[in-house]
């Protein structure tokens, strides 16, 4: 039986894209991707320090359309949906206008509602925020659980275990796994190309140099360490870079600010590097840079508010995770990767748990729940 699913996001994000494309070639699935909007240059170098489009395609291989920014939304959406007459309809965020939108139409037409966040539990909120939680998750039919830690919000929202539907974080692993293994050969000129020095154990912060990622713990825990045998690698721009190069240069640090690598360029960073860190707050729901660096085969270090920490960091298995803003704790997780031996043995762990969290597995998990959401409201 064929399945009809619209899916309903922002604007395109370079994650996103191997996941619809996964989707178009499934057997007995229809799928239409409905965007707000198609973010120009600058709209979409917010937050990144710098203009830029993605230089991987993020529009190719699926079908799609934009809402028609001539038209109130509501009124595109009921248009689309009509046209396309789906059987279910796929939300990838509660946190916009328009996916609230969405979601009430999708019910006025009486349509099977998905929704793929990953909000967690880490980032304190105010009761009131709680309970509009709790009243705007009664109204999907199911929700895709991305990790450990976002399945908790939905369970402390007063969903049921019944609409709670594994559907894994993911970046195209395979993409990264053949871009690492090809550029490895050259890994001794892409390390100077960086100015990492020779015999150096290079941690690599990758991310946009903004508040919530912590740049600054990180910066000091490698002040407490032996400045000849330790580098920083930065890809990343933004608001706090002026910041990080004071710090830096005020502690004499071994740092490189590589500014913003786009998609194609980031595997580079990866291959230089010894060891991802990522210090940040709650405000980093996820983290794919994690999932990223895990399919290179680099060992992580992570605070322990990161989302991804509980599914992909495990304590001395895949890397280290240590409390959020314990600059000396995160100086001595660094001091840890010191050992070439111990970086081998927890990079291989990392690839092979990452395996689990792919393209392949998100699709398997979408297409299961939302059969079964069918399921259950044809037998309601």
């Amino acid at each position: 039986m064929l399945l009809r699913l619209a899916v309903v996001a922002t604007h395109p994000i370079q994650y996103q894209a191997p996941l619809f494309r996964a989707l178009a070639k499934e057997p007995d699935l229809a799928v239409k991707v409905f965007y707000g909007a198609l973010p120009d240059e600058k709209s979409q170098g917010v937050g990144f320090g710098v203009p830029f489009r993605w230089d991987v395609p993020l529009l190719e291989g699926y079908d799609w359309t934009a809402l028609s920014r001539r038209r109130s939304r509501v009124a595109s959406l009921r248009e689309g949906f009509t046209g396309f007459r789906p059987d279910a309809v796929l939300l990838l965020g509660w946190g916009t206008p328009l996916l609230l939108e969405a979601l009430r139409v999708a019910r006025s037409m009486r349509l099977t509602t998905l929704v793929r966040g990953d909000s967690n539990l880490f980032k304190r909120r105010p009761w009131p925020m709680r309970a509009a939680h709790r009243a705007l998750f009664r109204l999907y039919d199911g929700f895709l659980v991305v990790g450990k830690a976002n399945g908790q919000l939905y369970q402390a929202s007063g969903v049921s275990p019944e609409r709670l539907f594994p559907c894994p974080h993911f970046v195209d692993n395979e993409r990264f796994r053949r871009q690492s293994g090809e550029l490895r050969r050259d890994r001794a000129q892409l390390r100077r190309s960086f100015d990492i020095p020779d015999g150096a154990v290079c941690f690599l912060f990758a991310g946009k140099l903004q508040k919530k990622k912590r740049l600054p713990d990180l910066l000091e825990a490698l002040a407490r360490l032996e400045r000849e045998s330790h580098h920083l690698l930065v890809v990343g721009d933004g608001p706090l870079r002026r910041h990080a190069q004071r710090m830096a240069a005020d502690r004499g640090l071994s740092v490189t600010f590589a500014g913003f690598l786009n998609q194609t360029k980031i595997a580079r960073a990866y291959v230089a590097a010894d060891c991802l860190v990522l210090p940040s707050d709650a405000g980093e729901t996820w983290g794919l840079v994690v999932n990223e660096a895990m399919a290179c085969g680099l060992p992580v270090i992570v605070s322990d508010h990161v989302g991804c920490g509980p599914d992909l960091v495990e304590q001395d298995v895949t890397g280290d995770v240590f409390p959020l803003g314990d600059v000396l704790a995160l100086a001595r997780a660094l001091a840890r990767m010191s050992d070439e031996q111990r970086r081998a043995r927890l990079g291989d762990a990392a690839r092979a748990r990452i395996a689990r969290y792919s393209v392949g597995a998100a699709v398997s998990g979408l297409v299961s729940a939302t059969r079964r959401l069918l399921e259950i409201s044809c037998v309601g």
